[in-house]
């Protein structure tokens, strides 16, 4: 039986998932400094026409790739936090931040998005994509536990926010840390007050 021809569209397609493919174990292995257009095109087995007709440069794969990893780090963190028994919103806030924490241990997300996001792209841009992916999911747990009366009334967005910051950098902290089991344990030590500080 005949194959369908491909069109056009299949094979861009097909030629930018190759090419981030290729930047994410790239820049996970090397970090970004360490990798160059053309070990990027080799691995992805395209022409470096390809590359450029898809991004703008080496830091627009690099976006691309960030943006994936955090992607897929927002959705363990969802389903992390889809486990809490409903209403709970300190067990739902509990799991989600150890979601995170096991995330950002995981070397290639480690390395994109923690090590090198912030100082490639900025911390203005690399918290633009990062808060893209998770303040919307933060806010909305929130909102919902001031609705149900299990969360203090306070400003949302305000509040979402500093909960992410309190996020990243306990995941930046912990994964610097040698002893990462006795960083965990302390983060979880200081965040569970702040947790439970919001209740009413």
């Amino acid at each position: 039986m005949k194959q369908p021809r491909r069109t056009q569209a299949d094979r861009s397609a097909t030629t930018r998932a190759a090419l981030v493919r290729a930047g994410r174990r790239l820049f996970a292995e090397h970090g970004f400094a360490g990798v160059g257009t053309d070990a990027i095109v080799r691995e992805a087995d395209v022409s470096r026409g390809a590359l450029y007709h898809h991004f703008a440069d080496k830091t627009g794969l690099f976006v691309a790739v960030l943006d994936e990893l955090e992607g897929e780090a927002a959705r363990q963190v969802a389903d992390a936090a889809a486990t809490a028994p409903e209403g709970d919103f300190g067990e739902t806030m509990t799991r989600a931040l150890l979601a995170w924490l096991d995330a950002c241990e995981e070397p290639e997300l480690q390395r994109v998005l923690l090590v090198d996001g912030p100082s490639v792209l900025g911390w203005a841009r690399w918290r633009e994509i990062c808060q893209r992916h998770i303040l919307g999911m933060v806010e909305g747990v929130l909102a919902q536990g001031m609705a149900d009366g299990t969360v203090r009334e306070l400003p949302v967005k305000v509040l979402a926010h500093a909960l992410l910051a309190v996020a990243d950098e306990a995941a930046l902290l912990v994964s610097a840390a040698e002893d990462t089991s006795a960083a965990r344990r302390d983060v979880m030590a200081v965040v569970g007050p702040i947790i439970e500080a919001l209740k009413p």
